[in-house]
């Protein structure tokens, strides 16, 4: 049972200390999307084994539903294609594995989200300034200190931790908190 409490009292204490730090910057990053979306740009997610998995889930909350049956959202998870991926990290080394798709893929305007617990994956950095050249929004969600990527995207949402699993506890409650927004805005109150 000590174990179980710990765990839980660790996600509570890091979900805390990010309520009392990160709110106005959820709230810049959810109209950014908004913005985006009325604008007719798409959004684009990736990220690395469990982040990557974040990078699909909240991709398949805005092309699905979060909370409301609505038209679909223009988002894509670049991690999802295995004969992309594995094509350009073939011919082109891993490190390319998503600025290949960015610089294909990404217009002016586009918001490009980035999910990498340590701040530092080369693959993501790499992509992150192709659609920073490009005119995209870029929006890092990462640990502590963002590692390198702090310093390549307009925004840096950093979870007040180093651990990974309670770094993306926190990507994902925040990516639900970013949908949540993103319907109530683009789609009005939630119908009870």
């Amino acid at each position: 049972m000590n174990e179980i409490e710990q765990q839980l009292q660790d996600t509570i204490d890091t979900m805390k200390e990010l309520l009392s730090t990160h709110i106005e910057i959820v709230r810049n990053v959810a109209d950014v999307i908004v913005k985006a979306f009325k604008h007719n740009n798409y959004m684009y997610l990736m990220g690395n084994g469990g982040s990557a998995a974040d990078a699909q889930h909240i991709a398949g909350e805005m092309v699905g539903r979060f909370k409301m049956n609505r038209r679909p959202l223009p988002a894509v998870a670049l991690t999802t294609d295995s004969s992309v991926i594995t094509a350009i990290a073939n011919d082109f080394g891993y490190d390319q594995s998503f600025s290949r798709q960015v610089e294909a893929l990404v217009r002016e305007g586009d918001v490009v989200m980035a999910f990498t617990t340590s701040g530092n994956s080369k693959n993501i950095l790499n992509a992150v300034k192709i659609a920073r050249g490009l005119r995209a929004i870029t929006v890092g969600f990462t640990g502590t200190d963002g590692g390198l990527l702090k310093n390549e995207v307009d925004f840096c949402i950093k979870i007040p931790s180093t651990n990974t699993p309670r770094i993306q506890e926190c990507h994902i409650t925040i990516g639900h908190i970013l949908c949540s927004i993103v319907e109530k805005e683009l789609f009005g109150p939630v119908p009870e």
